[in-house]
């Protein structure tokens, strides 16, 4: 699923090329990705409506409209947002969900493979109501080490799952919640009120690095994922742990160990880095 890093790449690339612009004849070829909002409804906002302004909240592409609503999609697993010239090729269209003009001779289309990704249409109130359920933005000036802290604090859960816990922190998904575990040197089932005050800072600037590395990279391409431009990013050349399950560790040479303990998702670790259980063995520096 594109994450923070995936999804400022595509708002960054298309930003300059969709604000400012007005939309014309939206077509929508599929139903079961919107979410609040009927079709009839979407189609007669968008027509005619102009963009003020492309934006990111967490893992979701916001367009502000210029009659006070905004389009909000999640691309999930599948999804991508690109700017394509008329006529679209067979593969184009084959997956296309909505397509809107830009001008005469450019669609901004919205595909996606599986359709796990949605589209809503929010008013002021919506939106501010919906956006006060995401937390903090991990790569704002405002995000502190004592937010993060906070965010932490008291929780059961393991420290992998609060970092991917969108209500917590905004944006950080499986890839990166792994890759900055990784250079904290912090055991990802280790309970996040458990995380001391010396783990928690190198956790906090741990984080903040990856994901502007990765922005820097232009997101990582596991499978699906292209920019707004099309092409993959090449984050994927810089990961440690994450996809590297059996290969040894940068740091230490250690094969690396893949588990889906932790809330089923695949969690990769050194476990002598990150004084984990080692297989087999008791746990270590926990």
């Amino acid at each position: 699923m594109p994450e923070l890093p995936e999804v400022e790449t595509i708002v960054r690339d298309l930003a300059p090329r969709v604000a400012g612009r007005t939309l014309h004849h939206p077509v929508l070829h599929k139903t079961d990705v919107l979410r609040g909002v009927s079709r009839a409804r979407l189609l007669r906002a968008l027509d005619g409506a102009r963009v003020l302004a492309l934006t990111r909240r967490a893992k979701h592409i916001v367009a502000e409209l210029d009659t006070g609503e905004r389009l909000v999609i999640q691309l999930r697993m599948t999804g991508s947002l690109q700017i394509h010239r008329p006529p679209l090729t067979l593969e184009q269209e084959r997956y296309a969900v909505l397509a809107v003009a830009l001008r005469a001779r450019e669609l901004l289309v919205f595909r996606d493979v599986r359709r796990l990704g949605t589209i809503q249409l929010l008013d002021d109130r919506a939106w501010a109501a919906y956006t006060s359920r995401i937390g903090d933005e991990p790569l704002d000036p405002a995000f502190t080490l004592e937010r993060f802290r906070t965010a932490l604090q008291g929780s059961k859960q393991a420290i992998k799952k609060v970092l991917m816990d969108q209500r917590k922190l905004a944006g950080v998904g499986n890839i990166y919640a792994n890759e900055a575990l990784f250079r904290a040197r912090i055991d990802p089932s280790r309970a996040a009120r458990r995380v001391d005050a010396a783990s928690s800072a190198r956790l906090y600037d741990a984080v903040r690095a990856v994901l502007t590395e990765a922005v820097t990279a232009r997101g990582t391409t596991v499978r699906d994922y292209r920019t707004g431009t099309g092409q993959a990013g090449a984050f994927q050349f810089s990961l440690d742990v994450y996809g590297r399950a059996g290969e040894p560790c940068v740091q230490c040479g250690t094969p690396l160990v893949t588990t889906h303990a932790i809330d089923g998702r695949q969690t990769t670790l050194c476990w002598r880095c990150q004084g984990a259980r080692p297989p087999g063995g008791r746990t270590r520096g926990r």
